[in-house]
């Protein structure tokens, strides 16, 4: 069993200005997104943590740092979506486009302009997850990554229709963890906050019988 913990980064520049930063260079944490980074590491220093991968934004890599977790390794699939030409513009803006409301209900036909399709953007990030899950067998690896992005991760985790993913909330710097065993992944919990370490110390098993400033009606994109 492979238990993968997902990370949003901390709040960031954009999340506070309710810009949609994407894929732009240079987008950091601000002062709230440090001492969420920082705080994320005391959830998770009882924790063995065997591994631990980022997207290679620089907000990413902050908050990897501030958790303790420096050496993370760049893994591409983990990137956030290329917005296109959506990147840098404000959300409240962003609501006002006819493609709005189609990434609300129907996210599986959407591509961005000059961008990504979302479905391409779920597939990278389920491929980078299976990756992971191919290198470390029985591990604790860290993964930190973007709101999307961790949406469609546990969006596959829950066998999800994709156009229901909206349904789910990752906020900045919260905690989704996914035990992936060898007949099927178990979500353990999804945009935690709280003390995690009892998680991840006691995996849940089968049993028989058994931020911040966001866009209207907090849907994504998330950043």
């Amino acid at each position: 069993m492979t238990t993968v913990v997902l990370i949003r980064h901390g709040r960031s520049t954009a999340n506070a200005d309710g810009v949609l930063a994407g894929r732009a260079e240079g987008v950091e944490l601000d002062d709230v997104g440090r001492e969420q980074a920082y705080r994320l590491g005391d959830l998770l220093a009882d924790a063995t943590i065997t591994a631990s991968y980022r997207s290679p934004s620089l907000r990413c890599q902050q908050t990897a740092t501030l958790l303790g977790q420096p050496d993370a390794e760049v893994l591409a699939g983990l990137d956030e979506c290329d917005y296109g030409s959506w990147t840098n513009r404000p959300l409240m803006e962003l609501a006002s486009e006819p493609l709005w409301a189609t990434i609300q209900t129907e996210p599986s036909a959407v591509a961005f302009p000059d961008g990504e399709a979302m479905l391409e953007m779920r597939a990278r990030a389920v491929d980078a997850i299976a990756t992971i899950r191919s290198r470390h067998d029985e591990a604790i690896v860290v993964v930190v990554s973007h709101g999307d992005v961790i949406k469609s991760i546990l969006s596959d985790a829950l066998s999800q229709n994709f156009d229901d993913f909206q349904r789910l909330n990752v906020a900045p710097a919260s905690v989704s963890i996914v035990n992936y065993g060898h007949e099927r992944p178990f979500v353990i919990c999804m945009n935690a906050n709280s003390d995690v370490a009892a998680l991840l110390a006691a995996p849940v098993s089968p049993t028989v019988g058994g931020g911040d400033v966001a866009p209207p009606d907090g849907a994504s994109p998330t950043q």
